[in-house]
């Protein structure tokens, strides 16, 4: 009697799918598609189901991990409106439907890959658009958007009180009879952070209630 793999059950777990079964497959594939950050298409041959267990702890509530059928992901990709290359639904599959952070998805993704080599990451969808392993790999190396947004709240902090002990000055010195020439405090988009992440600055601004103050102009005498 042949040995059951995993492989061997998901295949024949399927073919025993009547017509209404894969109907509902396929929609809730659609609907993953749809509703997904990123998506990762891996080959998960010679693992076991402990391993892949492990796989999803790792991930975390906010990826999906799926054994699928390539033939019922390839016809709700289509549906789905997602652009899927033939050569990542080859051989046993398994998708990561990641709703989070996809960095940090990828960086689980990486580092349990180099501990089980069996996990072959093939490619995937991200924004929309069709990424291979290599990219994949340069999203992991990434820092993530917590990290990022943590970076710039602090930089923007640190701009925020130069900036108040600059005006400050400026007050005590205009009320003690002088007018200094005062050097205006850099700016918090020539921080690193903000390089790194300008599409995050308004959030974070919004989230620290940074107040704007309006410059002032002396009268002419």
């Amino acid at each position: 009697m042949p040995r059951l793999t995993l492989k061997n059950y998901v295949q024949g777990k399927v073919n025993r799918m009547a017509r209404p079964e894969k109907e509902a497959a396929v929609a809730e594939l659609v609907e993953d598609f749809r509703t997904a950050n990123a998506t990762v298409l891996t080959e998960y041959r010679g693992l076991t189901v402990g391993s892949m267990k492990e796989l999803r702890r790792s991930l975390g509530l906010n990826t999906k991990y799926a054994v699928v059928k390539n033939t019922l992901t390839k016809i709700a990709a289509k549906q789905a409106g997602v652009e899927i290359s033939d050569d990542l639904l080859t051989g046993p599959s398994a998708v990561a439907f990641i709703k989070g952070d996809p960095i940090v998805a990828a960086k689980s993704l990486r580092d349990f890959a180099k501990e089980n080599p069996l996990l072959v990451i093939k490619g995937g969808i991200y924004e929309g658009k069709p990424i291979t392993t290599a990219e994949l790999m340069q999203l992991a190396n990434l820092e993530s958007r917590e990290v990022l947004l943590a970076k710039l709240a602090g930089a923007m902090k640190g701009t925020i009180a130069k900036a108040a002990r600059v005006f400050d000055a400026l007050r005590i010195k205009m009320e003690a009879g002088a007018a200094p020439v005062v050097e205006a405090p850099a700016i918090v988009e020539e921080s690193p952070a903000v390089q790194a992440a300008p599409e995050v600055v308004a959030e974070v601004a919004e989230a620290t209630e940074a107040p704007v103050a309006e410059a002032t102009e002396t009268p002419a005498e």
